[in-house]
This record gives C-alpha cells, sequence and structure tokens, in this order.
C-alpha cells in the first residue's frame, strides 16, 4: 500500500503543469549556477596562481639589496580558491584575496570581490546554495502544502481512511513520494558537479570527494526536513490555503529572518572594534609596552645588556655577530607578540558571532545547513582564517631569516649599504604553500550543524510517528 501511495503521489505531482515547469525552471537554475560557477572558480584560481607565480618570480628577480631592505620590499601571496566553491562560494567575496607581507606589520587580506561590485551582491549571486538552500524548499512548500488538505477538501481522505488505511501510512506515503521528486531534480546535479571535479582538485584538496558526499548528504538531509515539515503543516490544515500561508510564513522565518535576527543578535552581544581603534591599540602597545610600563627604548637596553654579557664584551662594536640583526629580530618578535593578542581578541569576537548562528542553527535547519556547507566547501570563516595564519607565519619565517643572515654574516664594520644579497638567497626562501584543511577539522568546527540536521530530522519523524494517526479527517 505504501509502494501505491508514493507512486500516486509522484504521478499526481508531475501531471501538474504548474509542477512541471518550476521543476523545469529550477533545474535550469541549478545547472546554470553549478556551470557558470565552476568556470568562475577555474578561472579565478587560474589567476590566482599566475599572480602567486609572478609575485615569486618579482621578489626573486628584486636585484641585490640589504637583507632588511628586502624585508620590506615583501611579498605578496593569493589565497588559492576551493575546490568546492562552486558549489558555495560562503564568505568568499568578502574576505579578500591577498596579502602583503612585510617586515614589522601584519597585514589583512585585502581586494575582496565585493569591494569591486555593485550593492546587487547584498542580495546574493545565483549559486547552487542559494538554489539549493532556498529555492527548492519553495518548490517542496509547492509540492506538498494540499497533499492533505486537497483530499479533505474533497472528502476522499475519510474515504480512504474508511477503507483501512492508517494516517501514519498515507503521511509516509505522501513525504516519501514528494521527497522521491525532489531528489529526481537533485541527483543530475550531483552528477554534473560530480564529473566537474578533475584530477587537478585532488591535487589541491585529497579529501575532495569525502567532502563532496557530506555535502549531499547534508542537501539530503536538509531537503528531507522540509518535506516532513511541508507534509505535516498539510496534514494539520483545515485548508490549502491556510496549509500554504502557514509553509510559506515557515520557509520566510527560516530562510530570511531568523538568519539576519541572529546575525544582527550576534553583533549586539560580540562588537567587534573599529579598524581606528584596533590600529592605535597595536601602535600603543608596540610603543609603550603591552602592559604600558615595558617602552621600547627598555626593552632594548635590557636586550643591549642580554647579549653583550651573553658574548662577555663591554661594547656593541666589540660583538662577534650585527647586534642590528639581533634587535630587528627582537622588535619582530616582540610587534608579533603584540599583534597575536590583538587579532586573538578580534578573532575571538568573530568567533563567538559564528557560534550563534551555530546554536541557532538546531532551532533553524536552514542555517544549520548554510553553516555545514559553506564549511564543507572551504568557504567560511574558519577557512578564511587557517589562511591567514598560514601567510603569516610565512612571513614570520622569512622576515626571520633575513634578520639571521644579517646577524650572522654583516660584519659591524661593514657600511649598511655596502652589504647586499641577490638572487641566490632570495631562491633559498620557497614561495608560499598552503595546505587545505581536513574533513575532521571541518566537522570539529562545525559539529552544531551537522547536530542540528539529525536532531530536526530524528524529532519530526518522532512528531509524525506520534501524532499520524491524531491527522483529522475532516
Amino acid at each position: 500500500m505504501l509502494k501505491l501511495i508514493i507512486k500516486k503521489e509522484i504521478l499526481s505531482n508531475i501531471r501538474d503543469p504548474r509542477i512541471q515547469i518550476s521543476s523545469i525552471v529550477l533545474l535550469t537554475l541549478l545547472v546554470t549556477a553549478v556551470l557558470v560557477s565552476k568556470e568562475g572558480q577555474k578561472r579565478i584560481q587560474h589567476e590566482r596562481e599566475q599572480a602567486m607565480a609572478q609575485m615569486y618570480d618579482v621578489w626573486v628577480n628584486q636585484g641585490e639589496k640589504h637583507p632588511h631592505s628586502a624585508a620590506h620590499y615583501g611579498q605578496f601571496v593569493f589565497k588559492p580558491t576551493s575546490v568546492l566553491s562552486f558549489l558555495d562560494t560562503g564568505i568568499d567575496p568578502y574576505t579578500g584575496v591577498s596579502i602583503f607581507l612585510e617586515a614589522h606589520r601584519q597585514n589583512e587580506v585585502l581586494y575582496a570581490r565585493a569591494q569591486e561590485s555593485t550593492n546587487l551582491i547584498r542580495f546574493g549571486e545565483l549559486t547552487a546554495a542559494l538554489v539549493f538552500q532556498m529555492l527548492i524548499p519553495l518548490l517542496i512548500i509547492f509540492l506538498t502544502f494540499n497533499s492533505f488538505s486537497r483530499e479533505r477538501e474533497e472528502g476522499t481522505l475519510k474515504l480512504v481512511h474508511g477503507q483501512g488505511l492508517s494516517m501514519r501510512t498515507l503521511l509516509n506515503g505522501k513525504l516519501l513520494g514528494t521527497y522521491s521528486i525532489v531528489l529526481f531534480l537533485f541527483i543530475p546535479v550531483i552528477l554534473i558537479s560530480f564529473f566537474l571535479l578533475d584530477r587537478q582538485s585532488i591535487a589541491i584538496d585529497k579529501q575532495v570527494y569525502l567532502k563532496f558526499v557530506l555535502i549531499i548528504i547534508a542537501y539530503a538531509l536538509y531537503f528531507f526536513i522540509f518535506t516532513q515539515i511541508s507534509a505535516l503543516v498539510s496534514a494539520f490544515s483545515r485548508n490549502s490555503a491556510a496549509s500554504l500561508i502557514t509553509l510559506l510564513g515557515i520557509w520566510c522565518l527560516s530562510c530570511v529572518i531568523v538568519p539576519k535576527a541572529a546575525a544582527d543578535l550576534a553583533e549586539k552581544l560580540y562588537p567587534a572594534p573599529s579598524q581606528f581603534d584596533f590600529r592605535n591599540s597595536i601602535a600603543e602597545k608596540v610603543q609603550n609596552g603591552i602592559d604600558g610600563h615595558n617602552p621600547s627604548d627598555e626593552r632594548l637596553s635590557a636586550l643591549r645588556e642580554q647579549v653583550l654579557s651573553e658574548y662577555n664584551v663591554e661594547t656593541i662594536e666589540e660583538l662577534p655577530v650585527n647586534w642590528r640583526g639581533i634587535a630587528l629580530q627582537a622588535g619582530e618578535e616582540y610587534t608579533d607578540m603584540v599583534y597575536d593578542q590583538e587579532f586573538s581578541n578580534v578573532e575571538q569576537v568573530f568567533k563567538n558571532q559564528n557560534q550563534v548562528s551555530e546554536w541557532v542553527g538546531f532551532l533553524n535547519p536552514y542555517l544549520a545547513t548554510r553553516n555545514l556547507t559553506m564549511g564543507l566547501a572551504g568557504t567560511d570563516y574558519s577557512h578564511h582564517l587557517t589562511f591567514a595564519k598560514a601567510a603569516e607565519n610565512y612571513r614570520r619565517e622569512f622576515v626571520k631569516v633575513l634578520n639571521k643572515d644579517m646577524e650572522l654574516n654583516h660584519a659591524p664594520d661593514i657600511a649598511y649599504a655596502d652589504y647586499k644579497l641577490g638572487k641566490e638567497f632570495w631562491q633559498t626562501i620557497e614561495p608560499f604553500e598552503y595546505e587545505v584543511p581536513q574533513v575532521a577539522t571541518t566537522l570539529n568546527v562545525h559539529w552544531k550543524g551537522s547536530l542540528g540536521l539529525f536532531f530536526w530530522t530524528i524529532m519530526l519523524g518522532l512528531i509524525a510517528s506520534i501524532y499520524s494517526n491524531k491527522i483529522p479527517k475532516l
């Protein structure tokens, strides 16, 4: 009997011209979004790889100069695009693509794509994630809103129940019938996306296929949750109009109002400092000490005494190493400590803001899905932060190498302008390489989203099981 109900639900929906047109439009949007996004992702990745190679070539061929001048000359590094970003661009349009690495300063990631776009980007680009997360739930609503109420209005629901068919079986059949149609639309897009993952994808991210499968599972659960909600609302609504209005209200609340409210609440609870206050605090702590009682001149004097004592000499001129190289590296390490403290405070603010959204995901499957799929696609805040820290570690390492060379090889009796290094030395500093975080790291960050989807699926299943026999027949 269950199979007959599923078959009947599928046939009645696919024969409806409105459903046919809606499905064709939605499938066209999905395929277009995937193909266009993939082409854009490949182009951007190629451009950034070229830019990285060119910038490193500029570094290697910068000519002969003092190592500290080279440290100020610096390097540009570019954030590689995520392999799965064509499925979900996440926050990538707003976070920037490159960092300038130089001595004494930790810069932010700059040149976000949103800065070069019109205000229309605020309304969202056409991406697969937008269609999956917002438009397919609308299709589910139009497929399901009158599945029960129509039969109730026509008087067939009581007749069917009177022939011995339980409401639970009828509910399961209608739910699975609608879900089968959604999967029928979902599968072609999955196959197209799968074939777009080429060998280069594996070279960039060795776990790309596992992440792809987990994204599919997340969306499959998300669609099932919306199908459950729609079927239950239709089952307990007195008429089709009430069912449609209720479901559209749920969609608007979960996909539009709650995400915006959660973001506003997070910003109110954990306000981020202004750029001016942030930079001013760093400059003050570098000059006057983190605690306000360790000024830069006192730190330098203490370091000088420590180095003189270590080498058992009386003056700087007697040192067998270059004092300036030691002082510069000590200054770098202190500045790094200040930056670590300040950036850590700001990072914690953003992490707290994201935590609000993660917890709200237990109340809203849209947020749970959005956060999880964005993380698996490598376009969330966590991945951006990982890249920024990797670039900063690279900056510190190459500046340390330059200062160390100055300390050991720049003899005190050689003038600053006369000590120079060339291409052979610049080549000893390897180009920047970014390692993509593993699946386990992503799931550890977004465990609330994963748990939220399973929570909604199980909770709605229990509600359907407990209350299905109470579905009104009239």
